[in-house]
């Protein structure tokens, strides 16, 4: 068995095609890695780089050899992930989207804590999906359309979209038909992975208002965002069941039209079956499920037909 600094060394050289590179990643001098690599040659009998004037190039034996060590190396990293959240049962790690994280979640996990002192939960609110096999995430709540392959997926609850202002805003300026947006600011969202896959465009064509010209405005990173823009005053944004409940609730924020469009996708519950059985992760999960139910119920009382119509 060849020594695991020397494999460490030539897998990272590889990855990077570089002997400096490769030195940054493992705090050690170009020179290290450099004689690490030639002492894994001459014990393999093998060639893994072409030194070039400017640089190295891997040989046929070493491409294939570096990608094999490679996925051993991201396996070890899995498997000592996968050992560091088990080693710590009473943290669990949730992955989200910012603005369902700030819009939805953050301000329901007080009951989770009461009813599970035993477990703190970690939020990691970020875009980009999940890979479990490497993260330190336990599970994720992602807006999609449920097929990961490789997760178990529970569906949490689907969503529609539709335009909100603030009241002052209708106050000043009466909304009464589609047409009346030509005459106010529409706030954007910027498209990003987790974001409703409806622009303005695609709404007002949706509900046979094609016709209404889009004009330069504000633009925001994140869906949160563009809502409060439009409770401060700053025009219409296209918020949905989800992500305006509370403003819409708490009158904040209200509906000038009752039209809306379904949207395709949905939130979901996600997770490796294997990690089904975990006790923190099905508290959570049971916990999450009954929440979700709880909202659902809750726009179909009276209350939240006020502003739906």
């Amino acid at each position: 068995m060849p020594p695991l600094n020397a494999l460490r060394a030539f897998e990272a050289a590889a990855r990077h095609l570089s002997f400096l590179k490769a030195a940054e990643e493992l705090h050690v001098t170009p020179g290290a890695v450099s004689q690490q690599v030639k002492s894994l040659e001459d014990m393999l009998g093998v060639k893994l780089f072409r030194r070039l004037p400017r640089g190295v190039l891997l040989s046929d034996a070493g491409q294939r050899y570096g990608q094999r060590l490679g996925e051993l190396f991201d396996g070890i990293a899995g498997a000592t992930n996968e050992l560091r959240r088990d080693s710590a049962p009473g943290v669990l790690t949730v992955s989200t989207t910012t603005s369902f994280a700030a819009r939805w979640l953050i301000p329901r996990l007080g009951g989770f804590n009461l009813a599970h002192p035993g477990i703190m939960v970690r939020i990691s609110a970020e875009n980009a999906m999940t890979d479990f096999a490497t993260d330190d995430v336990d599970l994720g709540l992602r807006y999609g359309g449920g097929v990961y392959p490789g997760l178990r997926s529970e569906l949490l609850f689907a969503e529609e979209i539709f335009p909100v202002c603030s009241p002052a805003l209708l106050a000043r300026t009466p909304l009464e038909t589609l047409d009346d947006l030509q005459h106010v600011t529409l706030l954007h969202d910027e498209p990003y992975l987790g974001s409703h896959e409806v622009d303005w465009e695609s709404w007002l064509a949706a509900r046979g208002a094609g016709h209404i010209e889009i004009r330069p405005a504000p633009r925001f990173t994140h869906t949160h965002m563009s809502l409060q823009a439009a409770a401060a005053g700053m025009g219409v944004a296209l918020g949905t069941n989800v992500l305006a409940a509370e403003d819409l609730a708490s009158g904040v924020l209200a509906r000038p039209f009752t039209d809306s469009v379904p949207s395709r996708h949905a939130y979901w519950l996600v997770y490796p079956q294997a990690w089904a059985d975990r006790p923190k992760l099905k508290s959570f999960r049971d916990w999450v499920l009954e929440e979700g139910q709880r909202f659902l119920g809750g726009q179909t009382s009276d209350a939240w037909r006020q502003f739906t119509g």
